[in-house]
Order: structure tokens, then sequence, then C-alpha cells
């Protein structure tokens, strides 16, 4: 296998993974944000290198809101 043949097989990966993962978030928002939980959860352990920390910390969502206010822009009035 050449080395062009072998780069040219990583972009198409690269592609079709990045391709899932937008389709993903489209589709299934909580399966997205529960996979991104765990994968931070497993790269933040204590023991971690820094940088792995530091990149757990960028893959972590961003925290939901609280109370009673589910963020889904429907706390006003209803329409008539």
């Amino acid at each position: 296998m050449t080395a062009a043949l072998l780069l040219q097989y990583v972009v198409v990966a690269l592609a079709v993974l990045l391709s899932a993962w937008v389709v993903l978030k489209k589709l299934a928002p909580n399966a997205t944000r529960r996979l991104r939980i765990a994968l931070a959860l497993t790269l933040l352990r204590a023991g971690r290198p820094t940088w792995v920390r530091a990149l757990g910390r960028r893959v972590a969502p961003s925290p939901a809101a609280t109370g009673t206010c589910g963020s889904c822009d429907s706390c006003g009035p209803p329409a008539s």
C-alpha cells in the first residue's frame, strides 16, 4: 500500500466519522450529550496527563439549564 492510498483512506474515514457525528447530533441530541459526558469523564480521571484533562474539559458539553426552565424557549405565555 502506498502512502498516497493510505492518506486517501484516512481522509475518507475522517469524512465519514464527521458526517456520522453531524447526523447523530441532529437526530439524537440527548444520546450525543450522554456520549460526550461519558468521554469527558473518562478523560478527566485523576492521574491523567494535563493535556488529556484539557481535552476532556473541551469535549465536555456545556452545563444544562437547571430549575423549572428546561431552556426550550417556551417559557412565555402560550400562543393563541
